[in-house]
């Protein structure tokens, strides 16, 4: 498998994005996106999904975070699209669930081509410390639609919501990393009946 490795820059006139990944990585990550909560469940995707994964970003902060929330979500998308290429090898499927105290959680991924976000996560407050629970799904949302793939996110207990928020990205990057890595007995052919994807 040829190196599965992409840089997007995304500008606009709300936020100007930088994003390099690299799938077969060892879990390393640079973030710089004016947004400490979002850093830090960026950082979970890198660890458990074993991806290099940098991100730079500046945006109307001075606003609210949503534009940077889900323009980096957006970006990161089209960076994996770019870095996964034909998607031949893959396992195209991956899915886990994750705990951290009270709080558990399941993300089930297929890049399937096809953009699909299924969102089941209730949070017991609308903030972590002062970051707008709501522009997670935002997140995710700007994800799917650009790396072409259907995520079903599920909270299925929690009473914590960084505790809930950690769950999800951590599963989010334990099930990216089952997705995309090399399956040996797909000899390099897509993971379709199609022929693409």
């Amino acid at each position: 498998m040829s190196e599965r490795k992409a840089a997007v820059q995304r500008d606009t006139l709300e936020t100007q994005i930088q994003v390099n990944v690299n799938i077969d990585g060892s879990g390393q990550s640079r973030l710089e996106t004016g947004v400490p909560f979002l850093d830090h469940m960026l950082d979970q995707v890198a660890r458990h999904g074993l991806l290099d994964l940098e991100v730079s970003a500046k945006g109307d902060l001075h606003i609210d975070a949503h534009h940077t929330v889900e323009d980096v979500g957006i970006t990161f998308g089209q960076a994996l699209a770019e870095a996964l290429g034909d998607k031949k090898g893959i396992r195209r499927y991956g899915h886990a669930y994750v705990p951290l105290d009270e709080a558990l959680s399941r993300v089930v991924i297929d890049f399937s081509g096809r953009p699909g976000l299924e969102y089941e996560v209730v949070y017991p407050r609308a903030r972590v410390g002062d970051f707008d629970v709501d522009l997670l799904q935002e997140f995710f949302q700007g994800f799917v639609n650009h790396a072409q793939a259907t995520v079903h996110i599920d909270n299925l207990r929690g009473r914590n919501a960084h505790h809930i928020a950690e769950t999800i990205f951590k599963a989010f990057g334990r099930a990216l990393r089952m997705a995309v890595e090399a399956d040996p007995r797909m000899q390099g052919t897509v993971p379709s009946t199609k022929g693409t994807l």
